[in-house]
C-alpha cells in the first residue's frame, strides 16, 4: 500500500474499571508485551507504535523492544491517542490494535489493512465475529453491530441490536475494535469533539457514523477475549494454555 501502514497500539494507566492494565501480567509477561508481540507479526503493518502518557508503561514497553511515542494527557479516547502518535510517523493508513485484545490474530489485522488496500473508497474499516456466547448479547461491555448488504456499519450499541420479533434466526455480530482509517479520516475524526450518539452509548466509533463516515466492517472468526476487568485475565490464560498444549 502506497505510504505504509502504521499500527498503533494505545496504552493508558488510568482505566476506570482497571487501573493499570496494560502492565496486568498474563502468564508472566505484561498484556501490552503480548498485544504488540502479536501486532508485530502483521505482514502487511510497515511501523508498530506504542502510544501512551505513562512513564510506567513506556519503561515497559522500550523493555520487551517496542518503539514508544509519547502523547498527551488530555485525550479522552484511543483515537485521540493514535492520532497524536501517529502524526509523528509516515503512512497513508493508520490502524489503532487496542490494548487489551492480548488474543488478537494477525491474520485478521493483515485482512483488515488488505480490505482498505483493495479499494481506496474504504476510509475506515473494522473488525466483527459472531456472536457465540449468549451472554455476551446481554453485557453491556461488549459492542454489537449491525450491518448493511455491503458489510458497512449501520450502527453500533452496547445493547443487543436488532429487536428480533418471535424466533425469527438472525446472526448477531460483535463488534471488535481494531481499526483502520485513511489518514485524513483519523485526523479529521481527532480534530472533531464527542458527538451526542458516542457520549450516549461510550463508544467512540459512533462519532464516524454521525459524521457520515462509512466504516467497512471485515468479518473474522475466532477471535479471543478482551480485557475488561481483571476477572477476564484467568479468561486470558485458560486459552492460551490451551493453545500451548496442542502446539
Amino acid at each position: 500500500m502506497g505510504g505504509g501502514v502504521i499500527g498503533v497500539i494505545p496504552a493508558r494507566w488510568n482505566s476506570v474499571r482497571f487501573p493499570g492494565k496494560p502492565l496486568a501480567s498474563i502468564l508472566g509477561r505484561p498484556m501490552l508485551q503480548h498485544v504488540y508481540e502479536r501486532a508485530a507479526s502483521c505482514r502487511l503493518i510497515s511501523e508498530l507504535l506504542v502510544a501512551t502518557d505513562d512513564d510506567r508503561i513506556a519503561e515497559a514497553a522500550k523493555s520487551f523492544g517496542a518503539k514508544v511515542v509519547m502523547t498527551s494527557t488530555e485525550h479522552p479516547t484511543g483515537t485521540d491517542r493514535v492520532a497524536e502518535a501517529a502524526s509523528k510517523a509516515v503512512g497513508s493508513v493508520v490502524v489503532n490494535i487496542q490494548g487489551d485484545e492480548p488474543l488478537l490474530r494477525p491474520e485478521s489485522i493483515d485482512r483488515l489493512v488488505s480490505e482498505m488496500a483493495s479499494s481506496k473508497a474504504v476510509r475506515m474499516a473494522t473488525l466483527a465475529c459472531r456472536v457465540a456466547d449468549p451472554d455476551e448479547l446481554e453485557s453491556s461491555s461488549c459492542a454489537k453491530v449491525v450491518l448493511d448488504g455491503n458489510d458497512e456499519a449501520i450502527y453500533f450499541s452496547r445493547s443487543k441490536i436488532p429487536y428480533v420479533i418471535g424466533s425469527h434466526p438472525f446472526e448477531f455480530y460483535k463488534h471488535i475494535g481494531v481499526y483502520g482509517y485513511r489518514r485524513d479520516v483519523l485526523d479529521r475524526l481527532a480534530a472533531s469533539p464527542p458527538t451526542p450518539l458516542e457520549t450516549a452509548e461510550g463508544l467512540e466509533q459512533l462519532r464516524a457514523l454521525e459524521q457520515g463516515v462509512r466504516i467497512r466492517v471485515v468479518k473474522v472468526e475466532g477471535w479471543g477475549p478482551a480485557v475488561d476487568t481483571p476477572e477476564d485475565i484467568e479468561r486470558v490464560e485458560k486459552r492460551l494454555r490451551q493453545k500451548e498444549l496442542k502446539s
